[in-house]
C-alpha cells in the first residue's frame, strides 16, 4: 500500500562544490590530467565518426542559499517501499544549489534504506526553459521546504518528468504533482512495480504522457533532448532510463546510469545518520574480515562522520563489502571517480550488454556534453564523453570489442582511464557476485540478454 502525506519550512543549505574530474585529487591516474588533450575514435563496425577531446573543467557554478524557520517544514510521512521502506520516514531537510546560473537548480534530500543506519541523497534537478517555465526532473518529496524553495525561483513549474520505472523516484511524483495540478506529467515507457505490478494511478500518477525515444515533438524538444534506454526484462522486470540533453548548458542528465561518489558526505545527510554509521555494530561484526571489533562510544567529530559516510558508500556499492571496520581502503578506490554502480553493472547492464552499448554509443555520437548530473551522490560532475565512455568500458569486455586506431598516447589514456572506472576491489565484489550467481542459478536474474535492434 503506498500512502504519502506531506505537512513542511523554507530553508536551504549550501551544496558542496561541483565535482570535476581535472584536478589533482579527483583524476583517474592519481594526479592531474588537465591540460592533456586525446581523442578517441569508435569501433570501426560503427558507421558514425567523431572524436573525443576531455573537456576542460568548467567554471565553478555559483552556489545559494536561503535562510528561513525552523525544521517543522520539513516533515514528510512515508512508511512505503518493498522489501525495505525508503526513509527517513518523518523529516526531509532539502538543500538547493545553483548548479548553472539562472538555469539549473539541484534540490536533495537524505533517502535512507529502511531501519538501516545506511543513506545517501537522492536529486531532483530542475530547469528553467526559454519559456520562463520549470522543467522538474525526477522529484523529491514535496516538502513544505522542497516547495518553498521551488517557488523562490519565481517560475511557474510546467513540466514533471519521472525519467525511470524505478520506485524510489516514482513515489513522490504523484504527492509532488498534486502540488503543481497545471503542469504535464512525463513519465518513463514500460513502468512497473514489484511484487505487485501497480498501475500509476495507484501512486497517485494521473494524465500521464509517455516520454519516448528521441521524440522531437515534445514542448521541450527545441531545448532538451531524450534517449531511451528500455531493456528486455532481464529478471522481474525490464531496466528502463531516460537519459536528458539541455542544449544551451551542454548538460547531461541521468538517474542511475554513473555516479560520482564524493569524498565528503552530502550536506543533505544529517550527522546523526553519519554517527549511527560509525557505530561498531552487527554489520560491521559480520564483515570485520575476521578482526576484533572494539566497543567504544562513538564521539561527534569529523573522522566518526567521515567514517559514517565511508561505510553508507561501501554498503551501498556492493551490499556486503569485505572490511566495514576499516573502510578507508575500499573507499579511497572507488570514490572520486566517475564509474557505473556495482549493482547496477553486476544485476543490470552486464545482463543487457548491446542494449547498453548501443545507448552510450548514441549519447556520446549526437550530444557534447560538457556536465554530468544523475540522480545521486555528487553532481554536477565537469566529465564529457571521454570519461563517461571509460565509465562504460567493461562493456567491451562482454561484448568482445575494441577500439579500433592507430596505437597512440590517447589510447594509452583512453585505456587506462577504462580499467580505473571500471576496477571494483575483488574481495568487496564477492557478495555481489555470489548474489547474482544465486539469482540467475534460481532464474529471477537472466545470465545474458540480447537487446540489439537486428538491422537488415
Amino acid at each position: 500500500m503506498v500512502a504519502a502525506i506531506t505537512i513542511s519550512c523554507p530553508k536551504s543549505r549550501v551544496l558542496q562544490n561541483p565535482t570535476t574530474l581535472k584536478d589533482s585529487s579527483s583524476s583517474f591516474f592519481g594526479g592531474s590530467s588537465k591540460g592533456v588533450p586525446f581523442q578517441l575514435k569508435p569501433r570501426n563496425k560503427r558507421p558514425d565518426s567523431f572524436s573525443l577531446v576531455v573537456a576542460a573543467a568548467s567554471n565553478t557554478p555559483t552556489t545559494t542559499s536561503t535562510s528561513g524557520g525552523g525544521g517543522g517544514g520539513r516533515f514528510y510521512l512515508n512508511f512505503t517501499g518493498f522489501p525495505f521502506p525508503l526513509g527517513p520516514f518523518l523529516n526531509r531537510r532539502t538543500i538547493r544549489t545553483e548548479a548553472v546560473k539562472s538555469c539549473i537548480w539541484l534540490f536533495e534530500q537524505e533517502q535512507a534504506l529502511g531501519f538501516s543506519s545506511v543513506s545517501t541523497n537522492i536529486r531532483m534537478t530542475v530547469i528553467k526553459l526559454k519559456s520562463g517555465g520549470l522543467w522538474v526532473h525526477a522529484p523529491i518529496a514535496p516538502t513544505e521546504e522542497c516547495i518553498q524553495l521551488l517557488k523562490e525561483l519565481g517560475a511557474p513549474v510546467e513540466y514533471i518528468v519521472l525519467p525511470t520505472f524505478a520506485y524510489e523516484h516514482k513515489i513522490f511524483v504523484g504527492p509532488f504533482s498534486r502540488k503543481f495540478p497545471r503542469a504535464q506529467i512525463w513519465v518513463a515507457p514500460r513502468q512497473w512495480s514489484w511484487p505487485l505490478n501497480l498501475p500509476l494511478e495507484f501512486f497517485g500518477i494521473f494524465r500521464a504522457k509517455t516520454l519516448t525515444d528521441e521524440d522531437m515533438s515534445t514542448p521541450w524538444a527545441d531545448e532538451i533532448e531524450q534517449k531511451v534506454l528500455s531493456s528486455p526484462e532481464v529478471g522481474i522486470g525490464p531496466y528502463v532510463e531516460v537519459a536528458f540533453y539541455h542544449k544551451r548548458s551542454r548538460s547531461l542528465l541521468v538517474t542511475d546510469a554513473v555516479i560520482f561518489v564524493p569524498r565528503m558526505p552530502p550536506e543533505c545527510i544529517g550527522k546523526e545518520s553519519l554517527l549511527a554509521s560509525a557505530k561498531n555494530g552487527l554489520a560491521v561484526k559480520i564483515l570485520s574480515k575476521g578482526k576484533e571489533v572494539p566497543q567504544e562510544p562513538v564521539v561527534d567529530n569529523q573522522m566518526s562522520r567521515q567514517k559514517g559516510w565511508e561505510r553508507m558508500v561501501l554498503q551501498i556499492l556492493f551490499l556486503g563489502p569485505s572490511n566495514l571496520l576499516e573502510p578507508n581502503a575500499s573507499f579511497a578506490q572507488m570514490s572520486q571517480k566517475l564509474i557505473v554502480s556495482p549493482i547496477v553493472k553486476t544485476l543490470v547492464f552486464s545482463k543487457v550488454p548491446e542494449k547498453v552499448r548501443d545507448w552510450i554509443d548514441s549519447i556520446v555520437r549526437d550530444w557534447k556534453f560538457k556536465r554530468i548530473i544523475p540522480a545521486h551522490f555528487a553532481a554536477p560532475i565537469n566529465a564529457g564523453r571521454s570519461e563517461f565512455l571509460a565509465a562504460f568500458a567493461f562493456l567491451d569486455d562482454l561484448l568482445g570489442e575494441r577500439y579500433v586506431t592507430r596505437p597512440s598516447l590517447s589510447l594509452l589514456f583512453t585505456s587506462i582511464m577504462g580499467k580505473a572506472a571500471s576496477y571494483f576491489p575483488p574481495d568487496d565484489m564477492k557478495t555481489l557476485s555470489s548474489l547474482d550467481q544465486f539469482l540467475v542459478s534460481v532464474g529471477a536474474v537472466k545470465k545474458t540478454v540480447s537487446g540489439r535492434k537486428k538491422t537488415a
